[in-house]
Order: C-alpha cells, then sequence, then structure tokens
C-alpha cells in the first residue's frame, strides 16, 4: 500500500494519523517514516484497511482496539542510562586494573 492510499483508508477512518499511532502503540515518528519508502508495511496497511472497514459498518474499533491494553516497544538501555552503565563499568574495570 502506498503512503498516499495509506492517508486515504485513515480518512475512510474517520481518524488522524497521530491518534491512530496512538491507538495502535507505534511510534508517530515511525510511521511518518514511511512516507519517504512511500509505501507502508503489510501490517499497517491491513490495520488501516480493517478501522477503515470497521468504520463504514458502524463498528466502534477504538474502543476494541483500546480493549487490548497494547504496550508500546521500549528501547531497553536506550539513552543516558546506557552512558551511565558503561561509564561504570570503565571505571570498575580501571579500579581491579588498579
Amino acid at each position: 500500500m502506498t503512503f498516499i492510499d495509506f492517508k486515504k483508508q485513515l480518512l475512510d477512518a474517520d481518524i488522524s494519523l497521530p491518534k491512530f499511532s496512538k491507538l495502535i502503540k507505534v511510534s508517530e515518528k515511525n510511521i511518518q517514516a514511511y512516507k519517504k519508502k512511500k509505501a507502508v508495511p503489510n501490517t499497517i496497511a491491513v490495520i488501516v484497511t480493517c478501522f477503515a472497514s470497521m468504520n463504514k459498518e458502524d463498528v466502534d474499533y477504538r474502543t476494541l482496539i483500546e480493549s487490548l491494553e497494547l504496550k508500546a516497544k521500549t528501547k531497553e538501555g536506550a539513552g543516558f542510562s546506557k552512558n551511565k552503565k558503561n561509564k561504570a563499568q570503565v571505571e570498575e574495570t580501571t579500579a581491579k586494573k588498579e
């Protein structure tokens, strides 16, 4: 599915891209990145197509998806905490050599 078709499906689903990304717990930034590739992955295409179809049939897909209690993926050890761990390991190794 092209990114343009994806955006059309969002309109048919009556949901904005930010709300879509929040609902499925995928970073909006990640979804926007597909714009450069000019296509969305199959899973995203399936999800948005189902949402559009459900909306057309007056099915409240938002409540259904929210009931799944999806969790956003997070990178472990990313950011400043990773640097602190590495720094502590270097200090520990240096202390053992002395």
